[in-house]
């Protein structure tokens, strides 16, 4: 069965360029860029060449062209123009338009032939936070409006996350540097989201530190396992949908007598979940951070 997604309703257009439906109509009776088809009930339909047009006009516009300019380019045009103006201005956008395409056609090829390019210039830590992080954030909305399934997310992010797991590798083949502490990181029971942590363990290793990776849906008396290994656990931990917001305190309660039982030991959480709750609670062994950055920064 071909699972590749063809036919693109204005909507999908919209989502995925970030272009208004109603600029884009005007963009196609005004100036022919687009040659939709048109269902029994005429509603517009556009095909994968379509959409790939726009993405290249749309960073064409974006980066000063007028679009009666970019409408007498032609089709054979457009192309090669983007590729000439690709700079560090371009080059983020021009790379989330491909991966975009890349998840949508479920094509791995594409999308390594991006990231390779993307790192002839850029350290992973840049990619990933210049690249990756809007390209989720976008991708979370598209998958809201149906624009995507979630064959297409999981998809994309497990790519992401190979290209996480090979860096962190190269990193953990060499003894960590600083001593005074594990960092142990998992995510709670029913939390499958993690390429936060992952990401997070990746920096932790980057700055010279030892890690142990436990990873989803861990139970929390399996915790204290660690201290018979370790005097100073250093927790962290990604709540993106679990525990739910009523579940937290009493999810910190347990946290909390967890850490007594190794008085050195802290647990660090940042996510969707804690993002309103104030950073002076919970107190004591517990931090809240409100994203990866200031996590990083206070390494």
């Amino acid at each position: 069965m071909n699972n590749v997604k063809t036919s693109f309703s204005i909507r999908d257009m919209e989502n995925l360029s970030g272009i208004k439906a109603h600029t884009i109509r005007i963009w196609e009776k005004r100036y022919n860029l687009f040659s939709p088809e048109r269902t029994d009930t005429n509603i517009r339909t556009y095909n994968l060449e379509s959409l790939q047009k726009l993405l290249n006009v749309t960073l064409l516009y974006k980066n000063g062209y007028k679009i009666s300019k970019i409408a007498k380019l032609g089709d054979e045009k457009i192309p090669s123009l983007v590729k000439e103006i690709i700079s560090l201005k371009s080059e983020k956008s021009h790379a989330i338009n491909a991966f975009k395409l890349a998840m949508l056609n479920f094509d791995q090829s594409l999308f390594l032939r991006t990231y390779n390019e993307l790192m002839e210039e850029k350290s992973f830590s840049q990619i990933f936070n210049e690249v990756f992080i809007p390209l989720l954030n976008e991708l979370g909305l598209l998958w809201q409006t149906n624009t995507i399934s979630p064959a297409h997310e999981h998809f994309i992010s497990n790519l992401i996350k190979q290209k996480i797991y090979t860096h962190t590798e190269k990193l953990q083949l060499e003894s960590p540097t600083k001593h005074d502490e594990v960092y142990v990181l998992f995510l709670p029971e029913n939390e499958i989201h993690e390429l936060g942590l992952l990401y997070i363990n990746y920096q932790l290793a980057l700055h010279g530190h030892k890690t142990i990776y436990l990873g989803q849906t861990m139970p929390i008396d399996s915790l204290e396992d660690l201290f018979k290994y370790y005097d100073n656990v250093q927790f962290v931990s990604y709540f993106t949908v679990s525990p739910s917001k009523g579940d937290i305190n009493g999810y910190f309660e347990k946290i909390e007598a967890v850490l007594q039982k190794s008085p050195g030991s802290k647990f660090w959480v940042l996510g969707h979940q804690v993002q309103e709750i104030g950073e002076d609670r919970p107190k004591g062994a517990i931090k809240i951070f409100k994203n990866i950055d200031q996590l990083i920064e206070s390494l």
